[in-house]
């Protein structure tokens, strides 16, 4: 069984078209299906609604308090998509995730058309589909944060370099102005999202390859000056209205607040030791994995090819770096996955080795068994019976998907082979993204929007029109769809709502303190509806009392 499709299909637009549109398919569940995530994500949009609100574009903040953390980028293109496609008082997360998807969706095409260049425009666009179908891009891409775009900035900042990297090396004629505007426009974009980990990646690979060639003359040929310029005008506006703004405060907390410590030590309990995200790979890259040891075996073999080159002095540096920082988390390593997928699907323009095809389907199944395991717990802790007939499909096409792709790289099928596990991951990731959105005890803030719009109490339904108290309860979520003027407290002051006429929600961690401030206040109140569940970013139990204000409850 051989897939035979004409290559012009896939040359000039084309090739990054295809990418693009798998990267859509593999992320569109994600963005459509799952409610707003605790933390980070429902602390972006919470910030972008609040831009909205007060029409103030430079500052960052989470109801009162200053998010002195990342720029302002990811927030701007949150706003014009919320603006487009909805209105900030709906509180509808999907819009705020568009920014995402398209990010991944430009991974994908960059990463296809820098391979496409390199190595032949089928080949482009099997890289652009690996990175596109990947586990982790396609969560990313429904997810209201910033990995996503950065992925996307950075592989089009990288893929351009490349073209410049390889027509010096080779003697070819040096690509125009055009290409280096799309390496510098990458650059400033990337640092208008996240700051400096473009100019790490940038950075370690250009040390890498001219250490590693010995010749740096090149570099100084890439337009340093009128694209420094770009990125200064990118970025510089912003800059300088915020250091103003908050008289320098965003930068020392930003620094010395958030990147810093996670240099230097596990930030925010996020520790692991060094291969982390070795071990990870398998699982992310689903479902790719089974390509993973012929791209490194070939990526090395073939060394002094240039783009191959190129490709490993992206990849290696950036990674290390990664695995050598104290703090990690699951994405951080995404901005090397274009490099990954260029090598793994280069590997396929050779036959592969035995070894490297045997490690494959291993690491494949391994993948697949991963996916299972998360399968199996989630379901047996959060879900209920209408929720098994997902986490079975879920489970097996992983499985079948893995069994397949490693039957065919095993008979030496090995497009065939990822073309066919590429399909069967995609739908295995919908399903699972299904499967998730289905475990009711996870989904505390929507359930307790949904109850509080039931009760007449949500203050953005124009039926109360007050400010909820929350007592033992402040997840993210739980302010972006109940609204910015959500007051967070304890168990006192929660009562002491209910005597001013405003709705709180009391968890039962607050229940004592709230009890003995109603006793002190003469109210004997009663909840008009209970929420249960877990917040997983803690792992607490909940139970949420939902009140109405007490003066309407007495007169009931």
């Amino acid at each position: 069984m051989k897939l035979v499709i004409d290559d012009r299909w896939f040359e000039g637009w084309r090739g990054p078209a295809i990418a693009a549109l798998i990267a859509l398919i593999a992320g569109l569940p994600t963005v459509l299906t799952l409610g707003p995530l605790d933390r980070d994500e429902s602390r972006f949009a919470q910030a972008t609604a609040q831009m909205l609100e007060t029409r103030d574009f430079t500052s960052i903040s989470f109801q009162d308090q200053p998010r002195h953390k990342k720029p302002v980028g990811i927030h701007w293109l949150q706003a014009v998509s919320v603006s487009l496609l909805s209105d900030v008082e709906h509180r509808d997360i999907r819009p705020y995730r568009v920014p995402s998807l398209l990010g991944a969706m430009l991974a994908a095409a960059a990463c296809a058309w820098g391979a496409g260049l390199a190595f032949g425009a089928r080949t482009g666009v099997l890289a652009g589909a690996i990175l596109g179908a990947s586990f982790l891009l396609s969560s990313e891409a429904g997810i209201a944060k910033t990995d996503a775009m950065l992925c996307g900035a950075v592989t089009l900042a990288m893929a351009a370099l490349s073209r410049l990297y390889i027509a010096q090396r080779d003697g070819l004629d040096p690509p125009g102005r055009r290409t280096k505007l799309l390496f510098w426009g990458g650059v400033a974009l990337g640092v208008l999202i996240k700051g400096p980990i473009i100019a790490l990646v940038v950075g370690l690979t250009l040390v890498a390859l001219g250490l590693w060639d010995r010749k740096w003359r090149w570099m100084s040929r890439l337009g340093w000056r009128w694209g420094l310029a770009l990125v200064l005008l990118g970025i510089g506006p912003w800059a300088l209205a915020i250091t103003v703004k908050t008289d320098g405060a965003f930068w020392g907390a930003a620094l010395g607040g958030d990147l810093f410590p996670k240099i230097v030590g596990g930030h925010e309990r996020h520790g692991g030791w060094p291969g982390y995200y070795l071990l990870l790979a398998p699982l992310l890259l689903f479902p790719a994995t089974l390509l993973i040891p012929a791209g490194l075996s070939m990526g090395w073999a073939h060394r002094n090819q240039s783009a191959i080159r190129f490709a490993l002095c992206w990849l290696i540096p950036t990674w290390v770096a990664f695995e050598l920082f104290p703090t990690k988390l699951w994405h951080y390593t995404l901005p090397t996955f274009g490099a990954l997928a260029w090598l793994m699907a280069a590997s396929l323009t050779q036959p592969l080795g035995t070894l490297s095809r045997r490690i494959g389907a291993g690491l494949m199944a391994f993948g697949a068994l991963m996916v299972t395991a998360l399968v199996i717990y989630g379901f047996s802790e959060y879900g209920g019976p209408g929720d098994q007939s997902w986490a079975a499909a879920t489970i097996a096409l992983a499985l079948v998907g893995a069994a397949v792709g490693a039957f065919m790289l095993l008979n030496r099928m090995s497009v065939t082979a990822l073309v066919v596990s590429l399909v069967f991951g995609v739908l295995a990731h919908a399903s699972l993204v299904k499967l998730i959105s289905g475990l009711g005890p996870l989904w505390v803030a929507p359930r307790l929007e949904a109850a509080l719009r039931e009760e007449g109490l949500h203050p953005m339904s124009g039926e109360a029109g007050a400010a909820v108290t929350l007592a033992g309860y402040s997840e993210p979520s739980a302010v972006f769809l109940i609204g910015t003027d959500t007051q967070l407290g304890d168990g006192a002051d929660a009562a002491r709502a209910l005597a001013a006429g405003r709705p709180a929600v009391v968890d039962q961690s607050q229940a004592e303190a709230f009890a003995a401030e109603a006793a002190a206040l003469a109210m004997t109140p009663r909840p008009r509806a209970v929420i249960e569940g877990l917040n997983y970013s803690n792992g607490d139990q909940l139970r949420l009392s939902i009140y109405g204000p007490y003066r309407e409850e007495a007169e009931r």
